[in-house]
């Protein structure tokens, strides 16, 4: 796809701007055309006029109707996108339907052009719909991301290369950033941001076929002798693919303003592909779908060590992840305490899902409901109690009446496992990549902590 393309930007920028104008002004036109006689012999009579108005009027409110019930209906009946929509994404779909209800009845006993009006009215409305849902979700931000185009280069071997190439022997530096080696790297000058880059991860003992990952690289990691700095693994949501993370979460542009503030020092993150496709779901677990699992926690980490100046212990590692990818982190991190330190749950699930209940066990477990129960987040979490040395950040938007009670139950049961626990509350956004960039902004103070980059309040 052409670069130009591909960055035309889906939320903000002068696309949706177009549009939504677009939108206003067909329907302005088309209320005006049903308003004004029709232009032939003996014309329409005021009476008339008047009753195709109200045809008008009333299609229009049957057209918002019908989308607040299909909005019920597959959201909070069926659970077709396994999240509840805002009271803004509903607004969209009952404003689009209002003007497809007007133009159907415009379509009706009127002439070519006025036809033509209605059928652009209810096109463009349905476009600013699709486009202003987008938006409340924060999923798409290009036409690229839309696509699966990269969002960043792939990273060249010689910069791979100098970043683990760091100093021998160094240790990292300490939250206050009095290391010695570290301030000789902030003495001789480094970039003010970090650099984000695209690799590809091997599943030599998975066998997971994975699409490429994404590392960010803090401007500490960029010095002359890096010293070994904290790993985050983040993970992106269902459908989606771990460009989200770094296109709609803005983690990078996140932790620039974190590294800005803390000498350059921020966590190296890198975002593996746990999913294989946009809408298939392996639930992080070993099974037909895939052995994903293994791969988040064999193949993935083999790869940070081996390419990256990282810490090794588990004090220095985290895992986190939004919706799917949420319950991926407190799957993983729950499971593996002798991998990570810190989990970041963002509007995670209460279980792994794949279609009904049934059907999860069948893809994912064999069709053993016993390793289908074994495998859900407090499972793991009693089982592996008490944890020692661990934090976990659960965050859900304050919309989010789905997964705000999910991520209250699961914060409790981690409490009761012994993990240092907070529920954080993104206000004003709902199940969406818009709670992803509140959480990463302002709620990441105990992981940052457990991770050595700041003092522990």
């Amino acid at each position: 796809m052409n670069a130009a393309i591909a960055d035309i930007r889906l939320t903000g920028g002068w696309l949706p701007v177009i549009v939504d104008l677009a939108a206003i002004v067909l329907t302005v036109l088309l209320v005006g055309l049903l308003a004004l006689p029709v232009r032939r012999a003996g014309g329409l009579s005021a009476r008339r006029r008047l009753r195709r108005t109200a045809f008008a009027a009333v299609g229009s409110l049957l057209g918002a109707a019908i989308g607040l019930l299909l909005c019920w209906l597959l959201s909070d009946q069926l659970n077709l996108f396994d999240v509840s929509l805002t009271p803004m994404s509903r607004a969209w779909v009952a404003g689009a339907f209002a003007v497809v209800g007007a133009a159907s009845v415009a379509l009706v006993g009127v002439g070519v052009p006025r036809r033509g009006v209605a059928v652009a009215a209810a096109v463009m409305a349905l476009a600013a719909a699709t486009l202003g849902v987008n938006a409340d979700f924060g999923q798409y931000t290009t036409i690229g991301s839309l696509t699966g185009a990269s969002v960043a280069p792939h990273f060249p071997t010689q910069v791979l290369a100098e970043q683990r190439s760091g100093a021998p022997g160094a240790t990292a530096p300490t939250a206050d950033g009095a290391h010695s080696l570290w301030r000789k790297a902030v003495a001789i000058g480094m970039p003010a941001r970090g650099l984000v880059g695209s690799v590809n991860i091997p599943s030599t003992v998975s066998h997971f076929a994975a699409r490429a990952a994404y590392v960010y690289l803090p401007p500490a990691a960029l010095a002359p002798n890096p010293v070994p700095l904290p790993v985050i693994i983040m993970l992106s949501g269902q459908p989606g693919s771990p460009s989200n993370v770094i296109s709609s979460g803005q983690i990078a542009s996140v932790l620039d303003a974190f590294a800005a503030a803390h000498d350059g020092l921020a966590p190296i993150v890198v975002v593996p592909d746990q999913l294989g496709a946009p809408v298939r779901n392996p639930m992080c677990v070993d099974s037909s779908l895939g052995a994903s699992a293994s791969y988040l926690t064999v193949d993935v980490p083999a790869w940070i060590r081996t390419h990256l100046t990282v810490e090794s212990s588990p004090e220095a590692w985290g895992i986190g992840g939004f919706s799917q990818g949420g319950t991926c982190a407190i799957q993983l991190g729950a499971a593996h305490p002798e991998l990570f330190s810190a989990i970041i749950d963002i509007s995670g699930q209460l279980a792994p899902k794949n279609g009904g209940l049934a059907q999860t066990i069948a893809l994912g477990f064999g069709g053993d409901a016993a390793a289908y129960h074994s495998a859900l987040p407090e499972a793991l979490l009693a089982r592996n109690a008490p944890y020692r040395n661990m934090v976990a950040v659960f965050g859900v938007g304050q919309l989010d009446t789905r997964y705000g009670p999910i991520a209250a139950q699961v914060r409790a049961a981690s409490e009761a496992a012994g993990i240092r626990s907070t529920l954080a509350t993104s206000p004003g956004t709902g199940h969406d990549w818009h709670t992803v960039k509140w959480v990463l902004e302002n709620a990441l103070q105990p992981v940052y902590a457990q991770l050595g980059l700041v003092r522990a309040s």
